[in-house]
């Protein structure tokens, strides 16, 4: 990062602020129409990025593993907006072939996808070196959030550049950070974010970003409690910020890295230019001069 993500000197938001303020989506349905699927949709982060889509309009397909999840989900969205069209998809993301079934699904359905959020993850307590763990678990956790985001975009891009659609990972500020007994989580983290620089350089017609939602305290933020004091964050914040990055207001960030607790205002009047400029905002060695 040419400036490191966690110290981009903006305001620190915790929750929605005037910028990401979701009323006049919901308002005025600005995305009535469009396609958005959601994985790990059933709970937390997921299913509050999947219900701000649906009250903005859009048609939903909410994907996770677990049946009784979803279907709670889905109740969920459509007591608060009974109009809303919502399809559910039990896939476990690491299985490239029930994820092409699942994209196929999804447009046999709507007839095309605009928006992607891959929200699956795993991570395990931060409490041991990792050659003290078990080893097939570890490699699991790299193979959620690294292949499963990858068998995501591996499946949506073509279907993506169609519409000129947006791409989003949730990744995490974990990626940019070097704590002991995280290595797991971290590198993973990591890795989605070059391989979010990917997916943009290599699809000229979709926007792709990679989103740190925030430090909430979800079901899975509980499997390391070592930071649970920290997780003050509102669901809300993310769920707004993605409204705003898929609005086409900031396209200028494409193949970034974006952090919810940034103040995009204030990121936008004071450092666009520079951030262009300096193709900043991705993985990159650097030394201060």
């Amino acid at each position: 990062m040419s400036t490191p993500a966690e110290d981009l000197p903006v305001s620190h938001m915790n929750d929605i602020y005037p910028g990401i303020d979701p009323t006049p989506h919901f308002a005025n349905k600005t995305y009535a129409g469009k396609s958005v699927l959601v994985t790990g949709g059933s709970r937390g982060i997921g299913l509050e990025i999947a219900l701000f889509y649906a009250k903005a309009g859009a048609n939903i397909t909410l994907v996770a593993r677990d049946q009784a999840g979803l279907d709670s989900a889905k109740a969920t969205i459509l007591a608060a907006i009974p109009e809303s069209k919502v399809i559910t998809s039990i896939v476990d993301v690491t299985d490239t072939k029930a994820v092409k079934s699942l994209v196929e699904f999804v447009v046999d359905t709507f007839g095309k996808l605009d928006i992607v959020v891959a929200n699956a993850g795993k991570a395990d307590p931060w409490q041991k070196p990792f050659t003290e763990h078990d080893p097939d678990n570890w490699w699991r956790t790299m193979e959620v959030n690294i292949r499963g985001v990858y068998n995501i975009a591996h499946f949506t891009l073509p279907e993506l550049a169609k519409t000129k659609g947006y791409h989003i990972i949730i990744g995490s500020i974990g990626g940019q950070m070097r704590r002991p007994f995280a290595s797991s989580y971290a590198t993973s983290k990591h890795t989605v974010n070059r391989l979010n620089e990917y997916i943009a350089i290599e699809n000229p017609d979709v926007k792709a970003f990679s989103v740190h939602p925030g430090a909430i305290l979800t079901e899975l933020a509980k499997n390391v409690p070592e930071v649970s004091s920290l997780l003050i964050d509102t669901l809300q914040l993310p769920a707004a910020t993605l409204l705003r990055l898929t609005s086409g207001r900031e396209d200028w960030l494409n193949g970034k890295f974006v952090n919810s607790n940034w103040n995009l205002d204030e990121v936008e009047a004071q450092f666009k230019e520079k951030i262009i400029e300096q193709g900043a905002l991705v993985n990159r060695l650097h030394i201060p001069l």
